[in-house]
């Protein structure tokens, strides 16, 4: 098991995260709490991936401002149910990307398998907590060196190079977040 403290710069937040595995299923458990303009916000997620870094089941539970709202997402097949209904939107998607944490991050980083100078553009499940929506993106990932990735969102209105350690996960994500801990 692995333990994690990152800490949101933008987002005035602390995230505690733990990844394990379990045979073949590789479990990522976080609790986020934070505030961000007028918001107060606690975040607890559950993602369940698959050996290839590819999500298969994810489980939030959120609160902002004491509304409290549940997102789940099941894989089956290339389809995703959303919330219990198959949502066409999000047919052969990979990876979701949870706007206030560097985790979903790694799910990409490990499951391209790019070499260094190489790129790939993803169709990504997004949750953005605080603007409360969940929507299909594009986003594309260049590996600049063996620790250091470039993300962008497509079309480009965003990139950052993310450090990373041995493992995949963010050690350092420009004005985002950084770690601040491990165990």
């Amino acid at each position: 098991m692995k333990t994690i403290i990152w800490k949101g710069i933008f987002y005035n937040s602390l995230e505690y995260f733990q990844l394990f595995k379990i045979e073949e299923t590789i479990i990522a458990k976080s609790r986020i709490i934070g505030t961000f303009q007028n918001n107060f916000y606690f975040i607890e997620y559950n993602l369940k991936i698959d050996k290839n870094w590819k999500i298969f089941n994810f489980e939030l539970e959120l609160e902002v401002n004491n509304d409290t709202k549940k997102i789940s997402g099941i894989k089956d097949n290339k389809e995703w149910k959303i919330n219990g209904d198959i949502d066409p939107r999000f047919r052969g998607f990979d990876f979701i990307d949870i706007s206030l944490s560097p985790f979903t991050n790694t799910l990409p980083i490990n499951s391209l398998q790019l070499n260094i100078g190489e790129e790939k553009e993803i169709n990504v499940i997004y949750i953005d907590i605080l603007e409360d929506y969940v929507k299909p993106v594009r986003q594309k990932y260049r590996k600049n060196e063996e620790t250091n990735f470039r993300y962008e969102n497509i079309p480009n209105d965003f990139q950052a190079d993310i450090e990373i350690d041995d493992q995949g996960l963010v050690i350092f994500y420009p004005s985002l977040f950084e770690r601040v801990n491990e165990n």
